[in-house]
């Protein structure tokens, strides 16, 4: 019953030296290729709450006998932490793998991953027909297997477990294709990570057929073999559920006189690293969080009423997009392109978002250039790489200085700020010395008699008056 216990939590059983390491502040324990003869030593992993098993191999165990446990060692089972077993660097028969997996129903494990594993042959299922387990969270790395195409039939007899599985990756594995009924066992999948692989723009169709992945929220096709965007976008159509959709890494062109809808749901959208040297259409309208980053944009000209982040950065932009074009954005990332100057008007606009990122550009360091960057930055919105990240290209008195310290003044950059007053200033004096003048000649106009004495008696008065010293 031991060895059975053994196998269950799926130790390699090798005669090379072998043993436990456990971490408590961690609650993390790694086994070494255990033996027969030291497996002794997994005793210190029952208090751990994941467990990792690395190097061995299962072949020379096929046909060791496998009994139904005891209610004592599955009541103990069913007492242990482990949420988490790990894998790694295995060649595991099916035929075994297939026997042993339904222990796993007496456990509180949620999650298993395999990496760097071999598996061999092709098992027999049937014992988990009907079978439910505890594990919500599957993760293949870097494994090899029989090819998926006809194994529908396996899949099925899997089907109480699948059905309840909440997230699945198979990553770095030359996986080709997925059958069109292996799709509609995950009734109840909501992340689906099939990075790093070898799908083809003709493979995407069946493996999202109709009654596939249902539930399907997150989808990452992340450096494969996709081609054409309108091929993608037709391809995921029937995901209803969809919001965030992952195709980095993935050399992507438009498809001539083609279009399609993308699905309503979807929300984050990344297409960063797949060769664009223009944003394809069409693109989600509810769209929430766009990724462009790393192409060869020279511009985008795109409008998104619902976008609230745009990472641009890594392109080869000269200007930044209009603010206006997205009327409820609080992230723009611009780092590392081509722009030399800020707008004013679109400075003004960008003090309302929440951050901003645009690092490592060649900034123009003229009066408007740097004090634009150091308006934007007073608002608090600059906070990844402000300031040592923002150096002066030009003019080459400034270059290598940072942006930061160019003097560049209100009174220097915006002069209409202080001409505008001042203009004001004298306009307002120009009317009052104009109203004063006016007001004077009336009053002359009114008083004859003191402005001209008349008669003879007058004018000696006046002669008289030029003649004093007082007037003098």
């Amino acid at each position: 019953m031991r060895v059975a216990v053994l196998l269950l939590l799926g130790l390699a059983l090798l005669e090379a030296e072998g043993r436990c390491f456990f971490n408590r502040t961690q609650e993390y324990c790694v086994c070494y290729r255990l033996s027969q003869d030291n497996a002794g030593s997994i005793i210190q992993c029952l208090a751990a709450s994941v467990v990792e098993f690395q190097g061995g191999e299962l072949e020379r165990y096929v046909d060791f006998p496998i009994r139904d446990l005891d209610p004592s060692t599955i009541d103990m089972l069913g007492t242990l932490e482990i949420k988490k077993i790990i894998f790694g660097d295995l060649l595991v028969p099916e035929v075994l793998l297939a026997r042993v997996l339904r222990f796993f129903s007496y456990t509180r494990v949620q999650e298993m991953e395999f990496e760097s594993c071999s598996f061999l042959g092709r098992g027999s299922w049937g014992e988990m027909a009907g079978q439910n387990l505890p594990i919500l969270s599957l993760h293949f790395h870097n494994v090899t297997s029989a090819p998926l195409t006809g194994r529908e039939q396996d899949f099925s007899e899997l089907g109480s477990w699948l059905g309840t599985l909440q997230e699945l990756s198979v990553t770095g594995s030359h996986v080709t294709s997925l059958p069109c009924g292996i799709g509609r066992v995950f009734r109840a999948l909501r992340s689906l990570d099939m990075a790093q692989n070898s799908l083809g723009d003709g493979s995407l169709m069946p493996a999202f057929c109709e009654g596939a992945f249902p539930q399907l929220q997150v989808l990452s096709l992340q450096e494969n073999n996709l081609t054409s965007y309108h091929g993608v976008c037709r391809s995921v159509q029937l995901l209803h559920e969809l919001q965030h959709l992952d195709l980095s890494q993935n050399k992507l062109v438009a498809s001539p006189s083609s279009s399609c809808q993308w699905p309503v749901s979807l929300r984050i959208f990344n297409l960063s690293n797949t060769g664009l040297d223009e944003v394809l259409t069409p693109l989600p309208p509810g769209l929430e969080v766009l990724d462009l980053s790393s192409n060869r944009l020279r511009a985008v000209d795109v409008s998104l009423r619902s976008l609230k982040t745009l990472l641009l950065s890594r392109n080869l932009l000269l200007a930044a997009p209009s603010i206006r074009n997205y009327p409820t954005l609080r992230s723009l990332h611009l780092d590392d392109n081509l722009i030399a100057e800020w707008p004013w008007d679109e400075v003004k606009l960008l003090g309302n978002l929440q951050e901003v990122s645009a690092a490592g550009n060649p900034y123009s360091c003229t009066c408007t250039g740097a004090g634009a960057l150091q308006a934007l930055a007073a608002t608090g919105c600059l906070r990844q790489g402000w300031p040592q990240h923002y150096a002066c290209h030009s003019p080459p008195h400034y270059q290598g200085t940072l942006v930061r310290d160019v003097p560049a003044s209100v009174l220097q950059c915006n002069r209409a700020v202080v001409l505008a007053p001042v203009c004001t200033a004298l306009g307002l004096l120009c009317v009052a010395g104009a109203g004063w003048l006016a007001m004077a000649r009336r009053r002359r106009v009114a008083s004859p008699s003191a402005a001209q004495p008349q008669g003879l008696h007058g004018q000696e008065l006046s002669e008289k008056a030029r003649r004093s010293p007082m007037c003098s």
